[in-house]
């Protein structure tokens, strides 16, 4: 699409929910120089419909196809959304969930990845033990009232939790990855700065999906 030498940088967290990615872009957005837009699934959601929620943040196991036909066409929004912030120079970090584990394959990652060919894409896996995603997520439930599936001593990990375990790292492609057990958001984020420091692979991530089906 574009290699201008004034584009942004782009950055794409994927990671399961409450795997840290949010409190990684937040710190990016804090600590590097520039601009930094979050056009992650918190934002886009946002901006959605309620009757149509979770929209992009559709979990896997095919559960509400009577969305899955809009699903694509809003991540193909986002994703362009995204190449023009960075084709007008500005930074963006979106924290999302990726996964193709809906009623029938979608080939939602490959198509986002092409939309941002000629950009340069940092493609990062956040992951996160599931012992402790259910820690966090229990936490917060004792906070206040949320939407999540409770865990229980007859089903310690609720099968939606461990589905977003299994398939948001499908196929597992990333230039690089960071473990929110073991590193602070800040520390991610350290670790995401100096990996751009020293330069994107080549090819990147996204080059190497887009070419994939």
């Amino acid at each position: 699409m574009t290699n201008d030498s004034h584009a942004g940088q782009i950055i794409i967290l994927n990671g399961a929910p409450r795997s840290g990615k949010s409190s990684i872009a937040r710190a990016i957005q804090e600590e590097f120089e520039g601009p930094w837009i979050n056009l992650g699934v918190d934002a886009y959601n946002a901006m959605t419909p309620k009757r149509y929620l979770p929209g992009i943040g559709l979990r896997p196991g095919g559960e509400r196809p009577d969305l899955e036909e809009l699903v694509p066409f809003l991540y193909a929004a986002l994703y362009e959304s995204i190449a023009i912030h960075a084709g007008f120079g500005l930074n963006v970090v979106a924290d999302l969930g990726h996964h193709d584990s809906y009623s029938q394959p979608l080939g939602i990652l490959a198509d986002c990845a092409r939309r941002l060919n000629g950009f340069s894409v940092l493609f990062v896996g956040v992951r996160c033990p599931i012992g402790t995603i259910m820690q966090r997520r229990e936490f917060k439930q004792e906070r206040r009232e949320t939407l999540y599936v409770r865990a229980s001593e007859e089903v310690p990990i609720p099968e939606p939790v461990q589905r977003w375990q299994d398939e948001v790292h499908r196929p597992g492609i990333y230039d690089m990855e960071v473990d929110t057990s073991v590193l602070t958001a800040l520390e991610c984020a350290e670790a995401i700065r100096q990996r751009l420091d020293l330069g994107i692979p080549e090819p990147s991530a996204f080059e190497r999906i887009a070419g994939g089906r």
